[in-house]
């Protein structure tokens, strides 16, 4: 696709946003903590843990990474998101929490109280 100007930018880019808004508000997304704080406090051996609960189950499970996010003292941590509810952040995880989260939170929809250190509301 050849874009000859702004307003032709513009459009492409208002439809490529509602696309992805709407693809992010139908999945279940869980995001693991990767930055080198969270690697040395064990999230590449969480991340190897969720994977697998997701692929075993054959659930449709949207896996993601992310870098730091200033919360280093409580890491590994992990977000799960489901579609019209608020976002988990679990803190100081470890490869058995994986599949109480799995299970428990992606799964079933309860939250793992005692994993948890934050929640937010999308805006």
């Amino acid at each position: 696709m050849k874009l000859t100007n702004r307003e032709e930018l513009k459009k492409y880019r208002e439809e490529a946003q509602k696309e992805i808004s709407a693809r992010n508000a139908e999945e279940i997304r869980v995001i693991v903590g990767m930055g080198t704080c969270g690697i040395a406090a064990g999230a590449r051996d969480f991340m190897t843990a969720v994977l697998e609960e997701v692929n075993n189950r054959n659930l449709q499970v949207t896996v993601t990474q992310t870098g730091c996010i200033g919360m280093c003292e409580q890491e590994p941590l992990v977000d799960v998101q489901r579609p019209g509810e608020e976002r988990v952040t679990y803190g100081k995880v470890k490869p058995s929490d994986a599949a109480r989260i799995i299970v428990g939170h992606v799964m079933h929809g309860n939250i793992v109280e005692d994993l948890v250190i934050a929640r937010f509301e999308e805006v």
